[in-house]
């Protein structure tokens, strides 16, 4: 099929709290022309700048809101030295990250009024997260009037999860009143790496059963069923599962109860799980909770930091050697995300307590493997593993391409 080349151009958009990450695709060739980010909004707002290949460059911009921000990426897109378009005009679709879709959506959305009135409703579920997104819909509507917008969920690829997968014991109201259950998230990266490996293994992704293991500062482990999801490690919110950089993983829930008798109050225990706990708590580099520094301290002796690698394999191995239960076993085990894919000594761990449903690990191969694709077992091993770099950024192009290239848009009325 020749590529829809009304579409070609698209912008991707990433709207934080005070930031707005920004990518910009060819879809014709699924080439990144340019990429960035407007970061501390509302302060001393910075551009973060460069074009596909070349080295990054920052200045100092006023940026008051989401708004102006989007107009700092524009006239850097269009500058004519460094820019990447001749107008604006060329923008012919933009795709959203969208945290949060609750039950709502379970696919890429284009973006309606009834769209961003069902994203607001779910403000509750992800406050950090979806009013920021949502100013960036609007933001984008405003200076590029008449563009597809299309949202982008990460809650959208899990919807396919069984109900006693997702579903909490608990009382029954807390879901029908308040949505209380398990959403998962990390859906976009999942989703990619799932059908890099189905491209890998050159089979259709519904004939394969693959284990995803998106491992960054954020952590999160799906078990994908001839591509369904069938489980997922994180839950109503991003903090339960796996052990991650400052988020603490799975705990007693009485914990929660037990330090607000002795006095915490409410929000300081929702800091300390999900800012202060993690690698961070417990690796004995004075609040560091980056994996690289950890696996530096335990090659050095640090019994913290050895520690600590042990919690976070012997986390992820227990949730690994769940799902291959699950699934009845897998045509793969895919490690993706900052430490997923450049982290040796961590998948080393994690793999070295997966013996029992096959998983052998090639040294050599695991050693030099960084931000590449690559299968990391021997060529005897049971259970495939394989690392393959996630692109959440081209996922959404995609979603965005495919959406509009299928669906016909409305014209405007005049």
């Amino acid at each position: 099929m020749m590529p829809h080349k009304k579409y070609d151009k698209v912008l991707v958009i990433n709207s934080g709290s005070s930031s707005l990450k920004f990518m910009i695709f060819s879809m014709i060739n699924e080439t990144m022309l340019a990429k960035g980010m407007v970061e501390r909004i509302g302060d001393e707002a910075n551009l973060v700048y460069s074009r596909n290949g070349e080295k990054k460059t920052e200045q100092l911009v006023t940026a008051e809101n989401h708004g102006k921000a989007l107009v700092v990426v524009c006239k850097m897109l269009i500058d004519k030295e460094r820019g990447v378009l001749k107008s604006l005009k060329d923008v012919q679709a933009i795709g959203h990250r969208v945290v949060h879709g609750g039950e709502s959506f379970k696919s890429s959305v284009l973006v309606t009024e009834d769209v961003k009135t069902s994203i607001k409703a779910c403000n509750d579920l992800a406050p950090l997260h979806n009013p920021a997104n949502l100013d960036g819909i609007i933001a984008c509507e405003t200076v590029f009037p008449g563009v597809p917008n299309v949202a982008v969920f990460d809650t959208a690829f899990h919807q396919s999860m069984p109900k006693h997968a997702y579903m909490y014991a608990i009382p029954q109201e807390y879901y029908t009143e308040y949505g209380v259950r398990k959403y998962g998230f990390h859906g976009t990266s999942h989703k990619f790496v799932a059908q890099a490996a189905a491209n890998y293994f050159k089979k259709p992704l519904e004939e394969l059963n693959l284990i995803t293991c998106h491992m960054g500062n954020g952590a999160s482990i799906t078990a994908i069923e001839k591509g369904k999801v069938l489980d997922t490690s994180m839950g109503l919110t991003p903090l339960p599962g796996l052990i991650m950089g400052t988020r603490s993983g799975d705990i007693d829930p009485a914990l929660i109860f037990f330090l607000a008798r002795k006095g915490f109050s409410i929000d300081e225990i929702d800091d300390a799980l999900n800012t202060k706990s993690g690698l961070k708590a417990v690796n004995g580099l004075d609040g560091n909770g980056d994996m690289r520094d950890t696996v530096h301290a335990a090659e050095m002796g640090k019994a913290a930091a050895i520690n600590a690698i042990n919690m976070f394999a012997h986390r992820a191995a227990l949730y690994i050697g769940g799902y291959y239960t699950l699934l009845g076993g897998a045509d793969a085990i895919i490690f993706t995300g900052g430490i997923g894919e450049n982290s040796a000594p961590a998948r080393k761990a994690i793999t070295s307590r997966l013996e029992a449903i096959g998983c052998t690990l090639d040294e050599k191969k695991n050693a030099s493997c960084f931000g590449v694709q690559q299968l990391i077992a021997t060529e005897d091993s049971k259970t495939p593993v394989l690392v393959i770099p996630t692109n959440e950024e081209l996922m959404i192009s995609r979603e965005t391409y495919k959406l509009l290239t299928d669906t016909a848009i409305p014209a405007k009325k005049k």
